[in-house]
Formats: structure tokens, C-alpha cells, sequence
């Protein structure tokens, strides 16, 4: 006998509101970036070009994530039938993956302004860094306020690339003020430095947690030996064994594994306590469970996690 149930109707609500949340940010620095790039050749500005291309990463990123919330609503069909949820993570490694590669960027970008120091006009670079400071402040504090930029790892993507970029701009502020004030041209290598340290560790969290998920690693605010105790305390279950828990996508954890029951339980005994155990794991962070029963009768090993490699190699000799 196996019981299944996903609760799906929170998770559907917030992916709404991220996906709402992320088009309008995406909007807002596009326009900004449009801005930039025209200010730049206008008056021939490095700085400003450069800041545009900050930008253009954070285009980047928030569209691929609205574009990954898009992908995801496709409904589940015979191919791939948890539908297309886990292209948010794909989104979200893409994302971690550019923030560690823009981090590389700069740090060699800087390295090479130790060696040749560039003329900059701290005024102008002065000006552009305050007004993009306030765009990034509005476009996380959009993000922020809108969207789950705690446990949607989209989203989390995303927010960290604006977050960069905000720190970018306050380096960018401090360097120009140290220029102005005392003319130190190395302020403006030092604080990218700085920056790219602060980007590189974002991104190589946000990577690793998504690869996490990938894996089908046990999700993170998700406790085993807890989701053991509920099953062996469980008034008639005598063992669980082939133990699986992995997220779909973020905010959606689901649970696979065997039970077995006292063989004189009737299936409304057996359907009573999957009941309980639904509700039980539910506050667990289980929102999708698959339980397969088995009276003592016919049970298997009693290894709680499947041991693979040896049932692999058992069917093998037989």
C-alpha cells in the first residue's frame, strides 16, 4: 500500500510574488543600465561604462531568474513529471557561477590598475556611484519586501547580484571621495579588491546550495534523525528503511521511504497512521510524502538509509 500527498498552495502563491517581484527590479536596472551606457559615451567615461556592464550582469541574472519562474510553471507531463520546477535551481547556479566569475573579473581588473594607474575623474565617477547605489537600494529593497530571498535560492541568486552591486557602488563612493580629498589613485584597485572578496563568497554559497539541491541532498532545514524519531514513535510502525529526502525545487522538500507495520492492522488502522504521520511530517518541512507499506510479514532489511551499492552488487550475483 503507498500514500502520497503534496501541499503545493503557499509554494504557488510565493512563486507569484517572486516572479512579480524579480520583472519589476529587472525593469528598473535594465532602464538604469540604458542610462548609463548613453551617459557613458556621451561623455567618454570609463567608469560609467564599467558600472554599466555591473548592471548589465544584474539584467542578466534577474532576467534569467524571471525566466527560470516562467519555465517552471509548465504543468508536469509524461517526461518530466515533477514538471519544470528544478530549472530555479539551474537559474540559481547560473547565477552564483557569474557572481564567481565577475569576483575573478575584477580582481584581475584591479591587479592590473596597481601596475598602471589610471587617470579617473573622481567627480563624475563620484556622481554615477551615488546614483546607482540608490537604484541597487530600491531594487533590493524591492526584492526584499516582495520576494522569499531567504529560502528561494532563485531568488537568493538574483538578490546577492544586486547586493554586489550595491557594494560595488559604495567602493566606487569612498574611492572617488579618497581621489578628491587626497588624490589616491589606488583607493579605486583597493576597494574592487575588497568587493570582489565580498561577491566571490556570495556566489560560492549560492553555487554550492544549489549543486546541494541538484544532488538531491537532504534539504537543509530539514532534520533526519527527527523525521526518524516521528516514524519510530509512531504508535503501530515496527521499522522504516529506504530512507530519501531531497527537494524538488526550494520551499518544496518531499520524503520516499518503506515502513513496516504490524501485520494485524486493518487498512483503516494503516490509512489512520499515514494520516498522522502526513500531519506530523508536514511540520517537519515534508510537504510531499510517498510511504510504502509492508506488514512484519513481508518486510525487507532493516537499514534505515538504502544501502545501494550492496543491493546493486546482490542483484548482480543473482
Amino acid at each position: 500500500m503507498g500514500h502520497s500527498h503534496e501541499h503545493g498552495h503557499s509554494h504557488d502563491h510565493t512563486h507569484g510574488a517572486n516572479k512579480k517581484t524579480l520583472m519589476i527590479a529587472f525593469i528598473i536596472i535594465t532602464s538604469y543600465m540604458i542610462v548609463e551606457v548613453v551617459g557613458g559615451l556621451y561623455t567618454n567615461s570609463l567608469a560609467l561604462l564599467s558600472d554599466a556592464g555591473h548592471m548589465l550582469s544584474d539584467a542578466i541574472a534577474l532576467g534569467v531568474g524571471v525566466l527560470a519562474f516562467t519555465i517552471s510553471e509548465k504543468v508536469a507531463n509524461n517526461r518530466n513529471t515533477y514538471g519544470y520546477k528544478r530549472f530555479e535551481i539551474l537559474a540559481a547556479v547560473f547565477n552564483g557561477v557569474t557572481l564567481i566569475l565577475i569576483a575573478i573579473f575584477i580582481c584581475v581588473e584591479a591587479i592590473q590598475r596597481f601596475t598602471k594607474p589610471q587617470e579617473i575623474a573622481s567627480s563624475g565617477m563620484l556622481i554615477i556611484a551615488i546614483i546607482g547605489l540608490l537604484v541597487n537600494i530600491l531594487v533590493a529593497w524591492i526584492l526584499m519586501r516582495g520576494g522569499d530571498t531567504h529560502d528561494n535560492l532563485n531568488m537568493r541568486a538574483a538578490f546577492l547580484h544586486v547586493i554586489s552591486d550595491m557594494l560595488g557602488s559604495v567602493g566606487a563612493i569612498i574611492a572617488a571621495i579618497l581621489i578628491m580629498l587626497f588624490g589616491w589613485e589606488w583607493a579605486d584597485p583597493v576597494a574592487s579588491i575588497i568587493v570582489a572578496i565580498l561577491v566571490l563568497t556570495s556566489g560560492w554559497r549560492v553555487t554550492k546550495a544549489s549543486i546541494h539541491v541538484l544532488m538531491e541532498g537532504t534539504p537543509s532545514n530539514v532534520e533526519t534523525d527527527d523525521i526518524i524519531s516521528t516514524f519510530q514513535t509512531t504508535e503501530g510502525i515496527l521499522a522504516i528503511h529506504d530512507l530519501h529526502i531531497w527537494s524538488i525545487t526550494s520551499g518544496q522538500n518531499a520524503l520516499s521511504c518503506h515502513v513496516v507495520v504490524d501485520g494485524k492492522l486493518t487498512v483503516k488502522d494503516s490509512q489512520i497512521i499515514l494520516q498522522e504521520l502526513e500531519h506530523k511530517l508536514l511540520h517537519l518541512g515534508i510537504g510531499h510524502m510517498t510511504v510504502q507499506l509492508e506488514n512484519d510479514r513481508h518486510k525487507h532489511d532493516n537499514t534505515i538509509l538504502c544501502k545501494l551499492e550492496e543491493r546493486h552488487s546482490h542483484h548482480h550475483e543473482h
